[in-house]
């Protein structure tokens, strides 16, 4: 099986879901540092102009949203499980409140102008002002809000107190005894406040959800091995992804397997794959293209928070 290669930087909190991820499962793994804004031609070369961070590769097949790397990588290493206690709802709607709901509440505290060095310590004032553009054009027409500093504390404020419940009676995971995908989505939308001085301040009075995220944190990021981006991309060349004998066409309309397509996110960063649309099942949407680069491709989306449309 090809090894794992995780194209992230350091300061990404959903990246940081994924290295966490590793840590738990005791993984070695390829890590190539990317730019933490545009452009990132390597990238786009590997997905076709999906910008987010992170992208997880296997050999040529390209692994887009964290949500579906983590399902990818419970594939490649089924234990121990993510799913410890199944795949129920409750895990989805932990997972789904805390990316939808308390990241776009906790982002805005933990990265400001005063604690952007913790984060990127070579920061420069050119650099913040590129940054600050970067992330305004990404949610350019988007539909994610991100409210003042003072509404952002008042949301924290209102949900850690329930969070601090889920750890009730010394439990050390927010669904029980054994950790599961629920608490690593939980981990890295509260990760940039822990690690932000000042800011972390505000978990003072929930402190078993401090210490929940020191848990996670020291699970560290399993064994990875530094290559550049050139080698990933040669890599995926010189792979074959893996193969799909039958295609799903999973509630469709007027779209059919085979044919070219669009695939982008539905609440920001509008930024469309074209590819030969391979599978589409409720789960996940399979696309196939070719980069000169990079070479024949299947790159991998999320079915849920993702759009498919004829190529324009």
């Amino acid at each position: 099986m090809a090894e794992i290669v995780l194209h992230h930087y350091p300061a990404s909190p959903y990246a940081e879901k994924i290295r966490a991820i590793f840590g738990f499962k005791g993984l070695a793994w390829k890590s190539v540092t990317i730019p933490a804004v545009m452009p990132k031609p390597d990238v786009v070369a590997l997905t076709g102009g999906y910008r987010r961070t992170p992208v997880l590769q296997i050999g040529a097949d390209i692994y887009c949203d964290s949500g579906l790397i983590a399902r990818a990588i419970e594939d490649y290493a089924p234990s121990p499980t993510l799913f410890p206690y199944g795949d129920t709802l409750a895990l989805s709607a932990i997972t789904s409140f805390a990316e939808a709901v308390l990241f776009n509440n906790a982002v805005p505290l933990a990265f400001t102008p005063h604690t952007l060095k913790v984060f990127f310590p070579d920061v420069t004032p050119e650099f913040m002002d590129t940054f600050r553009k970067d992330r305004a054009e990404m949610r350019k027409g988007g539909t994610v809000r991100r409210g003042p500093i003072n509404e952002n504390r008042a949301t924290m404020l209102h949900f850690l107190p329930k969070i601090e419940s889920q750890f009730k009676d010394g439990r050390p995971f927010v669904l029980g005894s054994s950790a599961c995908l629920a608490d690593f989505g939980l981990y890295h939308t509260l990760w940039p406040v822990w690690r932000a001085p000042g800011v972390r301040a505000i978990l003072n009075p929930f402190p078993k959800t401090d210490a929940f995220v020191e848990r996670i944190a020291k699970l560290g990021h399993g064994a990875p091995t530094a290559i550049d981006s050139a080698k990933a991309l040669e890599i995926a060349k010189t792979s074959k992804p893996a193969t799909i004998d039958r295609g799903i066409a999973t509630e469709l309309e007027d779209l059919k397997l085979g044919e070219m397509i669009e695939v982008l996110p539905v609440d920001y960063a509008y930024d469309p794959v074209k590819g030969e649309l391979l599978s589409a099942t409720a789960d996940e949407i399979v696309v196939r293209r070719t980069d000169p680069r990079a070479g024949t491709l299947h790159v991998h989306f999320p079915r849920v928070g993702y759009e498919l449309r004829k190529a324009s």
